[in-house]
């Protein structure tokens, strides 16, 4: 597949961008943050796990989330970017399960294909004959 904006790209091999891939859920499954302890007067350095984000996968790999999902496009990387993809999926669908349900219904609806339907169906009679009126909105949040 051609380069459409006939620039080289940054990744040449699937091992090259999986490598950055795997750096970014390490450094999400490791992460340390400062924490004031009141009792001892310290500050500790405490893992707290940070969630997945393909905004988040996006900058560590140096490309814009477009960027990203053009890698996806290409055939040798589609299944490298899949999987990745699908880890951010089951990471952000876990956390609605769990407790961080409206950023995690946000994440969902925008980068993963997700959306609220209401459908409401009622049958009115004008002069006589039935009609039916049928009403189909989708959320766009």
């Amino acid at each position: 597949m051609n380069n459409p904006a006939h620039r080289p790209l940054k990744y040449k091999s699937v091992e090259e961008i999986k490598k950055v891939i795997d750096e970014y859920f390490n450094w999400c499954n490791n992460r340390l943050v400062k924490i004031w302890d009141d009792k001892k007067q310290v500050e500790l350095m405490v893992c707290s796990p940070a969630p997945y984000t393909m905004s988040g996968l996006a900058r560590r790999l140096g490309l814009s989330r477009q960027g990203l999902l053009d890698y996806s496009n290409r055939d040798e990387f589609l299944d490298t970017i899949k999987e990745a993809r699908e880890r951010v999926h089951e990471d952000v669908e876990t956390r609605l399960m769990e407790r961080q349900a409206t950023g995690a219904i946000f994440n969902l609806k925008n980068n993963f294909g997700w959306k609220d339907e209401t459908k409401v169906d009622n049958e009115v009679t004008l002069k006589g004959e039935p009609s039916r009126i049928v009403i189909d909105t989708k959320s766009t949040e």
